[in-house]
């Protein structure tokens, strides 16, 4: 298999920086990645399967200008990382994120492990509406500063739980363990999550994008704009036109050659949304 070719996705993310294994350079590209490459599940909407070998996860997020989900922006992240020289180790997630209390989820999210001069970070691109912007230090019960919300990773047993700080309130996103994960594992992951008749993935349509002092995010035809200081904007997007406008301009998305796309964001403009960014 032909080596990630940094030299297109630093131009995709817009980084000039270098590309020593420092903190200094995992810091700027977790920045960048989600501010360039959107979360996106446009693929398992439209039936389409998610393919998640390295080729095709650079043709998609780096050379068509599309963005992914969790599997894809941090496999694609984490081949990054390594070909510049960072040891990773991949891990799965049990997502608590708007899930109601006392329900378990499968274990469906991706995240990372980078070790930096011997110090463990957690690192993930690829959280919908709440992606990290910067690595955090594995080190329980601290809270951390990113360039948007500051976040915190709360001891439970074995495990940590990722929180991100929101109104002043610690919400939990994520539930994880440092089991490592492979390959196989995550490949069958994303058959569940793109194809299960009763997936998020595969009924509505989710988009995300990190950019600086706010967020976006959309589920369905619900555009909102979250910024640092509090504030939000909220609207309904009413056309098919709209949505394809948002997805292009909000979130920097080159959308799919899909005939059968249009008649998808018909279909989402009426019908109810659940919680998507909170």
């Amino acid at each position: 298999m032909a080596a990630i070719d940094l030299d297109a996705y630093f131009r995709r993310i817009g980084y000039e920086g270098g590309r020593a294994p420092t903190l200094e350079t995992l810091r700027a590209l977790h920045r960048l990645h989600p501010q360039a490459i959107p979360f996106e599940n446009l693929d398992p909407l439209l039936g389409r399967p998610v393919k998640l070998d390295p080729a095709s996860l650079e043709r998609k997020l780096v050379r068509e200008g599309r963005g992914g989900y969790c599997y894809e922006q941090n496999l694609l992240f984490r081949e990054v990382l390594q070909a510049i020289g960072f040891p990773v180790t991949g891990l799965a997630a049990r997502v608590l994120w708007n899930v109601p209390e006392g329900v378990v989820m499968p274990r469906t999210h991706m995240l990372l492990l980078v070790d930096v001069d011997e110090v463990t970070h957690v690192a993930d691109v690829g959280f919908g509406g709440q992606t990290l912007t910067g690595p955090l230090r594995l080190a329980p019960d601290v809270e951390q500063a990113t360039p948007h919300e500051p976040f915190r990773l709360v001891r439970s047993g074995e495990q940590f739980v990722l929180q991100s700080k929101i109104r002043e309130s610690w919400v939990s996103l994520y539930r994880f363990d440092l089991q490592d994960q492979i390959q196989p594992d995550y490949e069958v992951y994303n058959w569940y999550v793109s194809t299960h008749p009763q997936s998020i993935f595969v009924n509505s349509l989710l988009a995300g994008r990190a950019a600086p002092g706010r967020r976006y995010t959309l589920l369905n035809n619900q555009l909102s704009v979250h910024h640092l200081n509090g504030g939000a904007d909220k609207g309904v997007l009413a056309t098919v036109a709209e949505i394809r406008e948002a997805l292009q301009t909000e979130f920097r998305l080159t959308l799919p050659d899909a005939p059968e796309l249009d008649a998808v964001l018909e279909r989402l403009t009426l019908g109810p949304s659940s919680n998507f960014d909170g």
